[in-house]
């Protein structure tokens, strides 16, 4: 019954060999990956004119300037990041370039950082999503939460199906969107031109305002700059685009800068022209769209499609974070089961985890989008200025031809984010402490992993033997994974009981590496028998749980017995069990009901 809702909800496994059809074209990719950019219009803006109304609403023509300043950051950012999908063509964004420019424990803050805003990501657009939902249909107004927990799991189920079939679904309300902003944009101008809106409903541009302050205006600045999060995702999921990727991906974010600052600069401008003041209830995007077209189809329409694509904007979180986790789980400082693909290739383990812990915030911050939103744009600072900063170091140690003006665009990034996200911390501190607090512990974790990892490598490396306690048995099945002291003990272990014959069996999910391993398994265990199984599906489980039952039919008509010799790990700590046993648990829990089968475990102590 599991299995069918889990076909019925994911669909059908997909075999390894189809990996080539889930990658992105740069239409599908601009969908799936700009649409937390994009998205941020809708909220951005809001921001700007939050700041200011704290001064008066005569200050409000300041967000021409303010919004000037921020789409000469996006520039910069954009054409940073399109240099380092070209210099880090296989992904890894901030996590990568500060790792390798600037050392690993800058490399750990921005990949620290990065998976923290992903979760973000998912809580900030879902939360805004629901509340420019609600602004159209205010009685589900107390009904916030629970509408943004059930978005949640939908897109989480999307993710699961594969990058290509919810990029397909997601390409439409993302397009919807940017036409009707358009659209809005368009008419609103039009409608300023020819005199349908009342100059007097805003201050001209440069009129003096009692109260404000240098540190007013950066403030605002740095609140309208958390229109640019998202940026960065396209660079971190260069894997993910058909090939040539580093190009299409430049491309891609190239379309994303252009839609971003024509939709940002535009909104800003109406709500300048239109004298919009930012209400609790109902959104900036709202206020124009009800002045302009007034409450009839088109409005309905801009606030339908604004709050698909701010839910819908987590999907860049759901593709992003994955690809984030396996270059941290690749260098051991998270989990190895984030490597591991789903049933429908895409990194599964990722997106379940993510979809969890956002719910878990929404829950936390009662899905309240202002109190989410400063600690989602400081945590997406952070990797901008370290990324930048990363790449200045590489053009100054490298000098490559062509240098100066990369080390002149990526200057300027460096210096604006540092600003930005200085501004953050001492504009907005009461909102943004928590990061001081939680990247410490994050890379704290990171490291205690790491250590894990190490301390068990060293451990699981062929050197010594150690004695095993005989029991009676006849044929042996002894699952291995690697050349490792655990699968030697094992080995040992079955030889000690003399059976007739011994089988070792291998899951391998490349053709590559079956054939490397029985290689090295000729020149290590000559005398045992190595059984190899290929798993289109990347499953352990299944191809193995199906050779045993083949063993034990056999073995019943010989009227003779089958042992499967299986290692538990036993760490010092036991919270490192979560680690280590999930294969062996699976296997003894599968094995429980064969009748001619009999589960050995072989105890292998790890040290502390």
């Amino acid at each position: 019954m599991i299995s069918s809702i889990k076909r019925f909800l994911i669909g059908r496994p997909l075999k390894s060999t189809e990996l080539g059809e889930q990658k992105l074209s740069k239409t599908k990719a601009l969908a799936i990956l700009s649409s937390d950019a994009l998205s941020s219009v809708a909220y951005g803006p809001e921001q700007i004119l939050i700041v200011l109304v704290t001064v008066s609403a005569t200050a409000f023509w300041y967000s021409i300037p303010i919004a000037i300043g921020v789409l000469i950051l996006l520039t910069a950012l954009i054409l940073s990041y399109r240099q380092i999908i070209f210099s880090y063509p296989h992904g890894g964004g901030a996590y990568v370039v500060s790792k390798e420019n600037l050392g690993m424990n800058p490399g750990l803050v921005a990949g620290g950082s990065l998976l923290v805003d992903y979760i973000l990501t998912v809580a900030v657009s879902v939360s805004a999503g629901t509340d420019a939902l609600t602004s159209a249909f205010p009685s589900l107004h107390s009904y916030n939460v629970v509408i943004a927990i059930v978005f949640v799991i939908l897109i989480t189920i999307l993710n699961l199906r594969g990058v290509t079939e919810s990029a397909s679904i997601l390409a439409y309300p993302v397009y919807l969107f940017v036409l009707a902003l358009f659209i809005l944009i368009g008419v609103g101008i039009y409608h300023i031109v020819s005199g349908q809106v009342s100059p007097g409903l805003h201050t001209p541009i440069g009129t003096p305002v009692a109260g404000i302050s240098l540190f007013i205006l950066l403030k605002a600045f740095a609140s309208g700059s958390s229109a640019l999060t998202g940026v960065e995702a396209i660079s971190n999921a260069i894997p993910n685009f058909k090939n040539p990727a580093p190009n299409n991906a430049a491309k891609t974010l190239i379309a994303m800068g252009a839609f971003l600052a024509v939709l940002f600069s535009g909104i800003i401008f109406l709500a300048y022209y239109y004298g919009i003041a930012p209400s609790e209830k109902v959104t900036v995007v709202s206020q124009i769209a009800e002045d302009t077209f007034g409450r009839n189809f088109m409005y309905y329409f801009i606030q339908g499609t604004t709050a698909l694509i701010l839910i819908l904007a987590a999907n860049t979180g759901y593709s992003a974070f994955p690809l984030l986790a396996v270059n941290l789980a690749k260098d051991k400082f998270i989990p190895r089961m984030f490597t591991i693909r789903g049933d429908r290739l895409g990194y599964s383990n990722g997106i379940m985890i993510l979809g969890i812990a956002s719910v878990i915030l929404i829950i936390a911050f009662k899905g309240r989008t202002e109190h989410l939103i400063p600690l989602y744009a400081v945590g997406v600072f952070i990797p901008f200025t370290l990324s930048q900063t990363g790449m200045i170091v590489k053009w100054i140690r490298e000098k490559p031809k062509g240098w100066i003006p990369k080390l002149t665009i990526n200057t300027i990034g460096a210096l604006i984010s540092f600003i930005v996200m200085l501004m953050f911390f001492l504009t907005k501190f009461t909102q943004v402490w928590p990061v001081l607090i939680f990247l410490p512990i994050i890379i704290f974790v990171f490291y205690q992993i790491k250590k894990h990892y190490e301390a068990v490598g060293d451990q699981l490396r062929v050197s010594t033997s150690e004695l095993s306690i005989p029991i009676e048995g006849n044929v042996m099945i002894v699952p291995v994974a690697g050349i490792t002291q655990v699968v030697e003990n094992s080995l040992n272990y079955a030889k000690s009981l003399s059976p007739e014959q011994i089988i070792a069996v291998y899951v391998a999910f490349e053709r590559e590496d079956e054939k490397k391993f029985e290689e090295k398994w000729k020149i290590w265990q000559p005398d045992i028998r190595l059984v190899t199984l290929h798993s289109y599906y990347r499953s352990i489980i299944q191809p193995l749980t199906k050779f045993i039952d083949i063993v034990e039919h056999k073995a019943s008509e010989s009227n003779y017995q089958v042992t499967v010799i299986i290692p538990q790990f036993i760490p010092k700590k036991g919270w490192h069990n979560i680690l280590h046993n999930q294969s062996s648990i699976l296997i003894r829990t599968i094995l429980l009901y064969r009748r001619n089968v009999v589960i050995t475990t072989v105890p292998y102590h790890l040290k502390k």
